[in-house]
């Protein structure tokens, strides 16, 4: 018995049964200007 994963499933797995989704960021990260922004807003 080898200690390496056995992978056989996925060289043969059919990548055109999965479905096609649109990926959406749920916390976008703020921008250079909204920071600098910020930073003038709080001091």
């Amino acid at each position: 018995m080898s200690d390496k994963p056995d992978v056989t499933e996925v060289t043969t797995f059919d990548k055109t049964k999965l479905k096609k989704t649109e990926t959406q960021e749920k916390n976008p990260l703020p921008t250079k200007e909204v920071i600098e922004q910020e930073k003038a807003e709080s001091s």
